[in-house]
């Protein structure tokens, strides 16, 4: 909530002295402004809840791709053992299951770092 306070913050300081306006505006509305984020941080829980929620969410998103790259996997090893010698249908499964290995890598990888940087912004953040 702080990085999100300071950004409004900024905004608003920056509105103030590019308008030319008194500092009576810029003050009511920073207060709006502080109203409408300590409404956010109580409708949300906390900067913890709210991290904890995407990365949840996140991790949901990653299970759902890692499923589906190992469903093409099988597809590809089913494709492959039905072929029955046909060049071009090895090849094809061959192909699949490749592709379904190289979304899988990619899943795991994107896993990792997303899971890496939201530790390290949530770490940062407390």
């Amino acid at each position: 909530m702080n990085n999100l306070y300071l950004l409004a913050n900024t905004l608003i300081a920056a509105k103030g002295t590019g308008s030319g306006s008194g500092s009576s505006s810029a003050s009511g509305a920073r207060s709006k402004a502080l109203q409408g984020l300590t409404s956010i941080s109580g409708a949300a829980g906390s900067d913890t809840d709210l991290m904890s929620l995407v990365t949840n969410i996140l991790n949901a998103v990653f299970l759902v791709i890692g499923v589906i790259a190992v469903v093409v996997i099988i597809i590809g090893g089913v494709n492959y053992t039905t072929s029955q010698g046909d060049p071009s249908k090895v090849k094809k499964a061959k192909d699949t299951i490749l592709y379904g290995i190289i979304g899988l890598i990619v899943s795991l990888l994107a896993y990792a770092i997303v899971n890496f940087v939201l530790t390290n912004i949530a770490g940062s953040g407390n």
